[in-house]
């Protein structure tokens, strides 16, 4: 039974918080519940971004969506180059000190921009940063590059989101070969690009994912899950699902282990190819 509980104030334009808090208002001191500010949630100048305006509105909005009088795990959803990051850190710092914060975390940022705020945080006595959630699976691995080996040094939890690669490591996809047919075979066969060599190895991937599946009796999804588990620094993969089934598939990855064979052939077959491009989340910052 799974007891961490990730959302944010910008979901559903705030149904989400509002459900879990319904959830969760009888069992409050058995969940580890996490929520983010940052994104819009209006069209006021403050709706967005780390003002300490914004931030303690943030926080107020969404202990009263949740119907508690603290968070667990508070995360900034994504790095604001407006908003100097020492204001957002003495910020949190004073909700921490107001007992309506329990710890700090953030998400989607880039290796510079942690190390930033752990030296900020250092420099003037604030809280600092425990967790940082990226997107990561075995078809995702961007974070490998440099934020992986900074968690691992500076004692950050990670907290992996799309850890099954958006359905693709799923049953979601049961059946899919490589590609082997038509245009995009020949766009596969004649390009070198680094599109078409990301989706020939994605494939591999979740064709290897489904053979030790099918060796183990697992499912691919509770396959995948576990290797994010037995993987170094990763302390809790996010999952979504969409009903009680997926749910109980899913926490299935949990109570066991893959061997080291399994998962040392998952590892490698999923490595990042060095002239994969570092653009997911530089672009995503672009576009806010």
């Amino acid at each position: 039974m799974g007891n961490f509980i990730d959302t944010a104030d910008v979901y559903v334009v705030g149904t989400s918080e509002e459900i879990v808090g319904k959830a969760i208002k009888d069992k409050r001191q058995d969940v580890i519940l996490a929520t983010k500010v940052r994104m819009k949630v209006g069209d006021r100048p403050n709706d967005v971004g780390y003002s300490p305006k914004r931030v303690v509105d943030g926080i107020e909005a969404s202990l009263r969506r949740l119907q508690t009088d603290y968070v667990d795990l508070y995360q900034l959803h994504v790095w604001d180059h407006l908003t100097p990051i020492e204001e957002t850190l003495r910020t949190l710092d004073d909700l921490i000190s107001s007992s309506k914060v329990r710890y700090i975390g953030c998400a989607n940022f880039l290796a510079w921009q942690v190390m930033k705020s752990l030296s900020v945080s250092e420099q003037k006595g604030f809280a600092k940063f425990i967790s940082i959630q990226p997107q990561y699976s075995l078809i995702n691995r961007e974070m490998d590059r440099e934020v992986m080996s900074l968690c691992l040094e500076e004692g950050m939890g990670v907290l992996p989101w799309g850890p099954l690669g958006s359905g693709f490591l799923t049953r979601k996809y049961e059946g899919l070969e490589t590609p082997s047919f038509g245009r995009l075979s020949q766009g596969l066969q004649g390009e070198s690009s680094w599109e078409n060599k990301g989706l020939v190895r994605n494939f591999k991937i979740v064709n290897k994912v489904k053979e030790i599946a099918s060796q183990i009796e697992k499912t691919p999804a509770q396959v995948a899950l576990n290797w994010l588990l037995m993987k170094e620094g990763v302390t809790s993969p996010i999952f979504g699902a969409r009903t009680l089934e997926q749910y109980r598939e899913n926490i299935g990855a949990v109570g066991w282990k893959l061997s080291h064979e399994h998962f040392t052939e998952l590892d490698k077959i999923s490595a990042l190819p060095s002239e994969y491009p570092n653009h997911f989340i530089e672009k995503f910052q672009r576009s806010l």
